[in-house]
């Protein structure tokens, strides 16, 4: 299994969310952070912004569905200018459902 952080921004979030379940992977956690890139914030007149309101995008899914899931994120998260946000991925050795305290997703 692998989690997926997916940084993106807010006004893609449920365009994301949406493309996501359309590919049967509905599951996930929205977060609203503030954070910045390379660019260390911008400058507009007096006034310098350096930290941006993004939404992080938690995911977690079978090894066979990585590729597909990070196609439709880069896919629908993309607008082509800098700022559209990053994806991680790292491994999970273990998931359990509270409710049913079950293993496994």
């Amino acid at each position: 299994m692998k989690m997926i952080r997916a940084i993106v921004r807010p006004d893609k979030t449920e365009i994301v969310a949406e493309a996501l379940a359309k590919v049967g992977m509905p599951s996930l956690t929205k977060m609203h952070v503030f954070g910045r890139g390379r660019t260390k914030g911008i400058r507009i007149g007096d006034v310098v912004y350096d930290e941006f309101p993004k939404t992080l995008l938690l995911l977690v899914v079978e090894d066979e569905k990585l590729d597909e899931a990070i196609s439709v994120i880069l896919e629908s998260a993309k607008t082509g200018t800098m700022g559209d946000g990053k994806v991680f991925v790292t491994e999970v050795e273990e998931a359990y459902t509270v409710s049913k305290g079950t293993k496994g997703l």
